[in-house]
């Protein structure tokens, strides 16, 4: 693997899968749980070219190309320290032939790429609306967090343009938006197919939800088995364990 390029305050994280690094600075922005179970929750076909929407430092798509035999991979990024450590990572990784970084705009998704490029959307997008509890908008975990940026529509948006019909969309998010996601997906011609809500432990309820939908899909929506992430305090379930390796 190439020599890592760290510039301070960055640090090497180990993905356990295939070997993969990341690299991240903690007092900018690291990746969550969130963004793991979403790339365990996403799929793609041989051949198929994905485009991660606010990708971050890149973890989704090297996450990605961990499980998949995807052709291509994208991820799109305003940030652009979040980019050049993404695009870092990919390097670090040696996966320039699969995967790269695009520093640019949701917003101008449709001017950056071929619309109905895509045959998979993956997005982690900010969960909390701009201004709830907001004290810095310009530090990058607050970019990361609230929708200062970009807000849901603008996501689903450019998810619908970047999409050819059938293609297939994957989001995490909160379940106390889920009313408004659905009516946003709707607007925006992706129909929800398959959700799963994620809870901390088996009694409490949720505190994620993961989304499946297709561009121009007919109306049938799936209910996957919850997914609890841990059995006690401090000890993942033993599905965190087998599927994930915690």
């Amino acid at each position: 693997m190439e020599k890592p390029n760290l510039k301070d305050g960055e640090r090497i994280d180990d993905l356990q899968r295939n070997g993969y690094r990341i690299i991240q600075d903690p007092e900018k922005f690291c990746f969550g749980i969130d963004a793991v179970l979403l790339s365990g929750f996403a799929t793609a076909n041989s051949g198929d070219r994905v485009l991660d929407l606010g990708t971050g430092t890149g973890i989704i798509p090297i996450l990605m190309a961990a499980k998949t035999d995807a052709k291509e991979l994208v991820g799109l990024e305003i940030q652009t320290e979040s980019a050049d450590m993404a695009m870092r990572s990919v390097e670090l990784n040696e996966l320039q032939n699969r995967l790269r970084i695009v520093c640019g705009d949701i917003k101008e998704a449709a001017k950056i790429f071929e619309p109905a490029s895509f045959d998979v959307v993956t997005t982690n997008p900010p969960y909390m609306v701009k201004g709830h509890g907001l004290t810095n908008p310009d530090s990058p975990k607050a970019i990361a967090r609230h929708e200062v940026l970009c807000d849901l529509d603008d996501v689903l948006k450019a998810a619908k343009v970047m999409l050819h019909p059938g293609g297939k969309f994957f989001m995490v998010h909160r379940p106390f938006r889920l009313a408004e996601i659905f009516s946003c997906m709707s607007k925006h011609r992706i129909e929800p197919k398959r959700i799963q809500m994620v809870h901390p432990y088996v009694d409490k309820e949720p505190s994620m939800v993961l989304i499946e939908g297709a561009r121009d899909g007919k109306p049938r929506l799936s209910v996957e088995p919850p997914l609890i992430l841990y059995d006690k305090p401090g000890e993942y379930s033993t599905f965190m364990k087998e599927e994930y390796g915690f």
